[in-house]
């Protein structure tokens, strides 16, 4: 109990600010390309309650796969609503990819630092339980940008494949949406999605910190 507990303090913020941070990006740039729906729902905050999904973010700790509350986009307020989707899809995975490279090098300099500083409690108390928290963004920030690339609707993979697919095509591939969910979950629990992902996350996260 005291680990879960522990491990919760110490995943929680990273986790928070990950899926925040993704799913803001979604919005921001949907907003740029000229789409107002995530603005005036309200999700274009940096507000983590505004994003958070409860099961998504139980599901993270269970079998280490999460995701928020989708950001409502509406591609018809786009000029090239083909093109300008498959933007707005790479936005939040490569923001958590930004952001397991930018906790890898503070890790670094808070490891730095405590070579540097006096071998005090409090120094301890303080960088220990902070360092553990960027090592932890690293790994949770992989393991979003690596799962939603996964070309698997409605993950944004899916939109970027569907973006630069012949319209066509692009149409077709959409339809597997309403089973994407189902696909998604059996891939998890089979411990399929684990075998196909962890390796890229792994060898990701081994080349940022080591």
């Amino acid at each position: 109990m005291n680990n879960f507990i522990t491990e919760l303090i110490i995943m929680a913020p990273p986790l928070l600010l990950a899926l925040t941070l993704h799913e803001f990006a979604h919005g921001y740039v949907a907003n740029h390309l000229g789409d107002p729906t995530a603005r005036l729902a309200g999700r274009l905050t940096l507000n983590p309650l505004k994003h958070l999904d409860p099961i998504g973010t139980i599901a993270f700790f269970l079998i280490k796969i999460g995701w928020a509350k989708p950001v409502p986009v509406n591609s018809a307020y786009f000029r090239n609503p083909h093109k300008d989707m498959l933007w707005v899809a790479l936005a939040g995975p490569l923001t958590n990819l930004a952001l397991a490279v930018i906790s890898a090098i503070i890790a670094k300099a808070v490891w730095l630092a405590m070579d540097i500083l006096p071998a005090i409690p409090l120094v301890a108390a303080i960088f220990i339980p902070f360092n553990a928290m960027l090592i932890a963004s690293v790994w949770i920030n992989l393991v979003l940008c690596v799962f939603n690339f996964l070309p698997i609707p409605p993950l944004d993979g899916s939109r970027i494949l569907a973006g630069m697919l012949p319209r066509h095509l692009a149409a077709s591939y959409s339809r597997f949406e309403h089973y994407g969910f189902i696909i998604i979950l059996l891939l998890a629990f089979s411990g399929i999605l684990s075998k196909i992902i962890m390796p890229i996350i792994s060898f990701a996260n081994s080349l940022l910190l080591s």
